[in-house]
């Protein structure tokens, strides 16, 4: 994982230790590690950010401090990118629905996205890792749109053993959510996770009615699911539901691909928000919290 990335920091690292840059040698150093950040799918924004603060370091007389410490050029190279991922309060979900059911209500969950990054399996992998936590889980199909969604959702919660709350195709998915957590209620289930249609963030029309959704629903938590190898397009998509929906988190599916890395660095910069959980593979026991100090060490590891 994260080979580009790792890649590009590396590259920067050699050239620091290994030379004292004026300013026309500084600018290529930058130039070379700004192409190496877009390679890795890192959004402007960010790749702007980070060339900016190299730069303020190694220029001319700064860079004196590096020249024979390799580590202290990591240090501040691993000190640059976390301050990315600062500043976002973190989640501790768990604690949360625990706090939610201790006054008797269900924790409810809308899970947002376009079609393709995971999400409806993300979910069953979320669900899984609620049961195995001693919580119950119900799932609610409001993705009335896509043929097969309800189909998808429904083998998922057989499989998992967990009821699934649904109506025909056209239906009005805030209807559906809202039976959803109506049951939940009267029958003292701990958690409700919604499942929306997968909304090209481009259609007006669609974008309205998810936030319809969220309106009727008022959940506990809204959650950006996101394709780790959609690179650039995950960063729009996350811009684009953020103003919609000011969504909470973002779980990053297919990690377990991603060789460049940039969309987890990019996704926290545009939106602020943090990442909870990663996608790590096909099966129902594949999702991890994410953590960002691993996250940041695998991108300084000797490989």
């Amino acid at each position: 994982m994260f080979d580009k990335l790792r890649s590009a920091i590396k590259v920067l690292n050699k050239a620091i230790t290994e030379r004292t840059l004026d300013e026309k040698e500084a600018g290529k150093v930058l130039w070379e590690f700004e192409i190496a950040l877009m390679e890795s799918d890192v959004a402007h924004e960010v790749v702007e950010e980070l060339t900016s603060r190299v730069k303020d370091e190694v220029v001319g007389i700064k860079v004196q401090r590096f020249k024979d410490s390799e580590e202290d050029v990591r240090e501040f190279l691993m000190n640059m990118i976390e301050d990315v991922f600062s500043g976002a309060s973190q989640i501790d979900l768990l604690q949360m629905i625990e706090k939610k059911k201790a006054v008797g209500e269900p924790f409810t969950v809308v899970f947002l996205g376009i079609n393709g990054t995971g999400k409806t399996t993300t979910i069953a992998k979320f669900a899984n890792l609620l049961k195995k936590a001693g919580f119950s889980v119900i799932l609610a199909c409001s993705d009335t749109h896509r043929a097969g969604a309800i189909e998808q959702l429904t083998q998922h919660a057989e499989r998992l053993s967990i009821k699934v709350v649904s109506q025909k195709y056209g239906a009005d998915p805030a209807a559906v959510a809202r039976d959803a957590v109506l049951h939940a209620r009267s029958r003292k289930i701990d958690v409700v996770l919604i499942d929306t249609a997968g909304r090209m963030q481009t259609s007006k029309n669609l974008m309205e009615e998810m936030s319809k959704i969220i309106r009727v629903v008022n959940p506990n938590l809204k959650i950006f699911v996101g394709d780790a190898l959609a690179g650039n397009d995950a960063v729009s998509q996350a811009k684009e539901f953020q103003a919609f929906t000011d969504f909470d988190a973002t779980i990053l599916t297919k990690v377990d691909a991603d060789v460049k890395g940039g969309a987890a660095l990019s996704i926290k910069y545009v939106t602020g928000k943090p990442i909870i959980y990663i996608g790590t593979g096909q099966g129902y026991d594949d999702l991890a919290p994410f953590n960002i100090d691993s996250f940041i060490s695998s991108l300084f590891e000797s490989k």
